[in-house]
């Protein structure tokens, strides 16, 4: 009943399952809604030596569940923890063992097997553990803080401690290291939100309620895992905290604090991880997806508040999940065996930055297989952050032309506004594109360059830089897609921003050539004027592709359409607006080109990169 139910209201409302989405008995990985029947469900057997269940009594009494699987063998274990709100207390339980786990029960049985205690923590107010729950409230990290030393000092535990994971269980590293418990000796956090609104929210200021509202289903589905696993356990105090919990959700749900909350506060603000990311003082192992569905590439750019010297970072194309993938746990587990076994393997003297390039999956039975099989094609590595690029220009220029350091000339071209664009991998056509929406030729613009004449590998955000006017006003919403046409005539997505136009305002002092940082406070909102010409500066989150030879780039410009789990409250009132491209309003596309790197590969088939879907040019004559 409960599946049923899900689905229907999934199909219904067109919702995208949110942060840390893994495959489950109920719904697989990035296919909510889908009927998962015939998906082959993983059955697993008890991998660990010993379990072991219990509370954590945080310094202000609140007790968070806590389960650990412990090696097969005696002693003390060096420790890694995954801390979250979803099932993590309960892992080890039936549902664990059904694979209906929110992260990786595959990823867990090889850190135990190589003889590490992995342990999960219950996040506040979540699943069985006590408290209120409050997103990425000051609370998540001092009970990180208090969980990772209770931990320390269990008899099975050599005292050094790791944590791992991605999403909500990448947030939870964030918050907990930055109280800077002396146990925690590395951390390694995917896919994290940064900031929360910046990144998830209202990215470039608009609003994206579907993301959150979806969310909170997910959380009752793996609070419904949580439940069955205590219920084969018959544990009755997990029970009767569980339904509490459950009935206080709704006094504390995102949905509601949003509503109270549409532009950054005080609150907000407190949720802003990036505030505190400098306070860390750990090594960091960390893994970005640039078309992650859930929390997209920006991670509220946390990894320039730390020293270069104690951060290592993977960076790829593709989903949310591909924190599974084999060939990144070949390198989580020499981080955790140097910095936390405290093994000379040399992993200290490694390229602190792979930047994986063309990620494909050679198995994509099912979403487990898909992560767990994606590698690069190949890889660009540096140093250390930051990462040096040279800002390379585009035109937009008459006759829907993008010109490499050329002048802007030509009349205005008119669009109707506001007609989304096509969605791009939403769980409904995951890995795709969706189909054009009606008016699409007069609701967009799209400026196209020249085949290239060179290999031109991106690197980072860029920005689009557009002059727009409306007769209406006072605001409009901007969606720029980049994408890369092929000589065959199919186009390639590459990456999406947005930018409410009110919201453009910016810190001059943060900002460069290609990336715009928006104040995003209530006293920087500027609105439009009818008919007055205005620069909105487009942020695009980071990411990486090799646009080679012969091939084009395009920008797409229009109003924001779902990408990802991420659906828009767009500002709607309907116009016929503008984009200028004069010398008086230049407007322009500026990259990231990552200089000195040889293309040698051959251009990859279409749909074989994860999240980058082909389709054919619907401008194509």
């Amino acid at each position: 009943m409960r599946i049923r139910k899900i689905n229907r209201l999934v199909r219904f409302t067109t919702f995208s399952i949110a942060i840390g989405l893994a495959a489950t008995s109920a719904l697989a990985q990035d296919v909510p809604g889908q009927d998962t029947s015939n998906i082959p469900k993983r059955q697993w057997k008890e991998f660990w030596g010993k379990r072991e269940t219990g509370y954590l009594k945080t310094a202000d009494g609140t007790e968070l569940r806590y389960s650990a699987l412990l090696p097969d063998s005696t002693g003390q274990f060096p420790v890694l923890v995954r801390y979250s709100g979803y099932d993590s207390g309960s892992i080890g339980g039936s549902a664990y063992l059904a694979d209906d786990e929110t992260f990786s029960v595959d990823l867990d049985k090889q850190l135990v097997g190589l003889g590490y205690a992995v342990v999960g923590v219950q996040a506040r107010g979540t699943g069985c553990s006590q408290g209120t729950f409050d997103f990425l409230g000051p609370a998540y990290g001092t009970d990180g803080h208090d969980a990772i030393e209770l931990i320390a000092k269990k008899s099975w535990s050599n005292g050094k401690v790791g944590m791992f994971g991605w999403s909500w269980a990448g947030m939870s590293q964030l918050m907990t290291a930055s109280q800077r418990p002396s146990s925690l000796k590395a951390i390694a956090p995917g896919m994290a939100l940064g900031d929360a609104r910046g990144d998830s929210w209202a990215p470039g200021g608009v609003p994206a309620p579907e993301f959150v509202t979806a969310w909170h289903w997910y959380l009752d589905q793996r609070w419904a895992a949580v439940k069955a696993s205590a219920q084969s356990e018959g544990d009755k105090r997990c029970l009767t905290q569980l339904a509490k919990n459950e009935a206080d959700i709704g006094k504390h749900a995102l949905t509601y604090q949003l509503i109270r909350h549409p532009l950054r506060d005080d609150w907000v603000e407190q949720r802003n991880i990036r505030q505190r990311t400098h306070l860390i003082q750990v090594p960091i192992l960390s893994l970005e997806a640039w078309q992650d569905e859930a929390v997209m590439a920006r991670e509220g750019y946390y990894h320039e508040t730390v020293k270069p010297e104690q951060l290592w970072i993977v960076q790829t194309n593709g989903p949310h999940d591909i924190y599974e993938s084999h060939q990144f746990r070949e390198k989580l587990v020499k981080f955790f065996d140097h910095f936390v076994k405290g093994v000379d393997n040399g992993f200290d003297k490694s390229p602190h930055v792979d930047i994986w390039q063309e990620t494909t999956s050679v198995n994509r039975s099912t979403p487990h297989d898909l992560n767990e099989s994606a590698k690069p094609t190949w890889m660009i590595q540096r140093d250390k952050l930051p990462v040096e690029v040279t800002p390379i220009r585009f035109a937009l220029n008459k006759g829907g032309k993008l010109v490499e350091n050329g002048e802007s000339e030509g009349d205005p071209d008119e669009y109707n506004y506001p007609i989304a664009g096509p969605d791009v991998n939403t769980y409904e056509v995951d890995n795709a594109w969706g189909e054009l929406k009606s008016g699409w030729r007069d609701g967009s613009l799209a400026y196209t360059s020249e085949p290239l004449k060179r290999d031109l590998v991106t690197y980072g955000p860029a920005s689009a830089d557009i002059w727009l006017a409306t007769p209406m006003g006072p605001d409009m919403d901007v969606q720029v897609t980049i994408t890369q046409l092929l000589p065959d005539g199919q186009e390639v997505y590459v990456q999406r921003g947005w930018l409410r136009m009110s919201a453009r305002k910016l810190d001059e002092n943060k900002s460069t050539s290609v990336r715009p940082w928006r104040l995003d406070t209530p006293d920087a909102i500027e609105p439009m004027l009818p008919e007055t010409p205005t620069l909105g500066r487009i942020e695009v989150p980071p990411f990486s592709h090799s646009f080679r030879a012969g091939t084009r780039l395009r920008i797409w410009i229009d109003a924001p359409g779902r990408t990802g789990g991420y659906g828009f409250d767009t500002f709607a009132l309907p116009a016929r607006n503008q984009v200028l491209h004069d010398a008086t309003h230049p407007s322009s596309l500026v990259l990231g080109e990552l200089k000195g790197v040889a293309v040698t590969q051959q251009q990859p088939q279409c749909d074989s990169l994860l999240k980058q879907p082909c389709r054919i040019d619907p401008l194509r004559k």
